[in-house]
């Protein structure tokens, strides 16, 4: 079976766009003049202007001469994202500073580039991000100008309101953070996971497709050499001279090899075409043959039915989902794997089992997430086996996408081992289906 790594679709880095940054950059320089505005014109609290619009001219001119010297399309390294990200937090503290500190609502912005980082950036800057939000908005507890306010009527707001604020503001941090960054973890690893499905299904369709070319090839190339024997054995019978005959005869055996080898390359490629139809019990003896010699005994079990047996087509898809399973089978059990096959009218079903350690329980609903996997390590004992992980992610997505159902359990205690359903509708088994449907 194919083996894919995880890390053959995870990237070693995460990198943002600088156009992304920008753009987010300009959002807030807006959002400050137009609460500026708004608090000293609208309201006519007193604002400390000059320095507010100081912070944002220099913010809007660091925009300026990035969108000069660089390309916006192009990708920031993580550090370099961060940084730009950790210059937002700053400038943030410090228009803060002018405005009341820890009483202006607007404090609570210090989340955004925290999670925004949780999104895009590594843990660790994530993490970087978060320990210099906190240390703001630390400072800004003890150090800042009086909030913006009617100065007829004073705002004073409590002590251990302010410790709240800055209770709040860490949970948040910290909580909002934590989520967004496994939320998206997740969908990166089912996005990477899918891509690896995907490349499997497509070099299941690559290999299908040489085996038609290696048959055309075969058939094409048969009549020119039946030509060549021919009229080498011909010569061979009329020539004298021995040296020139012995070249014939030469001439001829080679030919004939090479009749020999295309005949079975055309043998060989007859039963792998696409549309290529098999029973049941032929497609798992296909696919538990691979395994029949890692010295774990399989035995499979074809139930007497009142009804003919099923006849599906060769679905790269089937076969390597169905393989995987057995292969994870072999791989965990100790000394046998049971294939067991049982059809009537409307169904079809398949059960896997092993009598292996079976699948453990913390991990036992989660079967079939990417890149859950328990591998053995060198300090653990001699039976335990390594784990389940991206394998079993594509095979059932494969599995589901022909229309089965595949379930994981374990044994019913005393006997142990892992048990795999995989139930189809029989109609939709028997359905003829192309690899571009099975993809699509």
């Amino acid at each position: 079976m194919t083996e894919i790594a995880a890390s053959d679709f995870r990237p070693a880095q995460r990198h943002i766009r600088l156009d992304t940054i920008l753009r987010l950059r300009w959002l807030a320089v807006l959002g400050q003049l137009a609460a500026i505005f708004i608090v000293a014109q609208g309201l006519e609290f007193n604002v400390e202007i000059v320095p507010c619009v100081s912070i944002i001219a220099l913010s809007a001119a660091l925009n300026l001469g990035l969108q000069a010297v660089s390309n916006p399309l192009q990708r920031l390294e993580p550090i370099q994202a961060a940084g730009l990200l950790a210059l937002n937090i700053v400038e943030l503290a410090g228009l803060l500073f002018f405005t009341g500190g820890l009483q202006n609502p607007f404090s609570f912005l210090f989340l955004a580039p925290v999670l925004i980082s949780a999104t895009a950036l590594p843990a660790r800057f994530t993490f970087g991000l978060g320990v210099l939000a906190v240390a703001c908005a630390s400072v800004l507890f003890f150090f800042h100008l009086p909030l913006p306010w009617d100065s007829d009527d004073p705002l004073v707001l409590p002590p251990i309101y302010l410790v709240g604020v800055w209770l709040s503001i860490v949970l948040a941090i910290g909580v909002t953070s934590l989520y967004s960054f496994q939320v998206t973890e997740e969908a990166r690893k089912l996005a990477d996971a899918l891509a690896a499905t995907e490349l499997v299904l497509t070099r299941e369709q690559h290999l299908t497709q040489l085996d038609g070319l290696a048959a055309a090839a075969a058939h094409e190339l048969g009549t020119p050499l039946a030509t060549i024997f021919l009229i080498s054995r011909e010569l061979e019978k009329t020539v004298k001279d021995p040296d020139f005959a012995a070249d014939l005869k030469t001439l001829r055996e080679q030919t004939q090899r090479c009749r020999d080898i295309l005949s079975k390359i055309t043998q060989l490629s007859s039963t792998g075409a696409p549309f290529d139809r098999m029973k049941l019990s032929e497609l798992i003896e296909e696919v538990v043959a691979p395994h029949r010699d890692f010295g774990v005994d399989i035995k499979v079990r074809i139930a007497v039915a009142a009804f003919a047996e099923p006849v599906g087509s060769r679905n790269p898809a089937i076969l390597y989902g169905v393989g995987n399973i057995v292969e994870n089978a072999v791989d965990f059990a100790r000394t046998a794997v049971e294939v067991n096959a049982w059809w009537n009218k409307d169904t079809i079903e398949l059960l896997i089992s092993d009598d292996g350690p079976g699948i453990p329980p913390d991990i036992l609903n989660r079967i079939g997430e990417p890149y859950l996997s328990r591998r053995r390590t060198q300090d653990d004992a001699v039976g335990e086996r390594r784990g389940l992980g991206l394998g079993v992610f594509i095979a059932r997505t494969l599995l589901e996408r022909t229309g089965a159902k595949v379930s994981f359990t374990n044994r019913i205690f005393p006997e142990h081992g892992a048990v795999v359903q995989i139930t189809w509708p029989r109609q939709r088994f028997e359905a003829i289906e192309t690899l571009e449907e099975t993809i699509g």
